[in-house]
């Protein structure tokens, strides 16, 4: 078994949603998590509390499981929307959930409030969530990690259904105009799975899915991974940093921008530490192997 790195998540100068945000919006919530114009008012809120250079959407990681049937809290001014009831008490009952229909419902709303920043002038960034985490906005975790455990071919199947969602949720938020995504699963870090579990992860997920998604990269966009995921990938053979000379200073953002069309995906660095430099000006490519 690889021993997988830890990475230690270290960005606190970005309040995301809160009542210093929210206060003085004119806002009612959880209405305003809804509607893509108000999304837009709140994203660019909280760009300008946190003097960032771009926006974010959205607010939560919970818009793909809702897509597909969760039911959710949907939270206040305080903290955005989160999972509520599990819906299935099985991986066969997750199969049988149907696709995600991006013409309608708070997925709609999300990718239409980036295609309207994006016209005019933002930089915007979306969210996609990891199968842990949407796992977990859908059933019990304990349930999760008993299914795997007992039938991971199961699982495996699992896993494809959410990565061709999550492919095509990608595809859309391109055509929305989207510079950056940014992948994360909470759910499934190490802290969370083990190193056992992870592996597994990576082999039945990621690898296949961080294959299909540099596909989808192009000049437009990039894509940005969780660095946690980075160490699972790289320390457990399945890919390998690549490295650019940037300016040394290069405000990360931009190294991400840049770098587009030249580089598939990064993930040295979490976005959210908002501001941070590339001191050595080395921005380094995850490639698969």
């Amino acid at each position: 078994m690889a021993d997988i790195r830890e990475y230690k998540c270290t960005y606190s100068n970005s309040v995301g949603v809160s009542a210093e945000v929210t206060e003085g919006l004119g806002l009612e919530f959880p209405d305003a998590y809804m509607h893509s114009d108000t999304m837009q008012t709140l994203a660019k809120a909280i760009k300008a509390h946190d003097n960032s250079d771009f926006v974010l959407l959205p607010f939560c990681r919970t818009v793909e499981a809702e897509a597909m049937g969760a039911i959710l809290n949907y939270g206040d001014a305080n903290t955005g929307p989160r999972a509520k009831d599990p819906i299935c008490s099985n991986m066969d009952e997750v199969l049988a959930l149907p696709d995600i229909d991006f013409s309608k419902w708070r997925i709609h709303e999300v990718l239409d409030a980036c295609s309207e920043m994006k016209s005019e002038g933002e930089t915007v960034c979306l969210e996609v969530t990891g199968p842990f985490t949407m796992l977990n906005a859908l059933m019990e975790p304990r349930l999760v990690f008993k299914a795997y455990r007992k039938d991971r071919e199961k699982m495996k199947l699992v896993f494809d259904k959410f990565a061709g969602q999550l492919l095509r949720y990608i595809e859309e938020g391109k055509k929305a105009g989207v510079d950056v995504f940014i992948f994360s699963d909470s759910a499934g870090a190490l802290d969370i799975l083990g190193p056992k579990f992870l592996t597994n992860a990576v082999e039945d997920f990621y690898d296949p899915f961080m294959r299909k998604v540099a596909d989808i990269m192009d000049e437009s966009c990039i894509f940005l991974l969780c660095p946690k995921f980075t160490y699972a990938l790289v320390d457990t053979g399945h890919a390998e940093l690549k490295e650019y000379q940037l300016e040394p200073g290069i405000d990360f953002l931009k190294a991400m921008l840049d770098m587009r069309g030249k580089a598939k995906i990064g993930g040295q660095v979490c976005i959210k530490n908002v501001g941070v430099k590339l001191a050595n000006g080395k921005f380094r490519e995850i490639v698969m192997k």
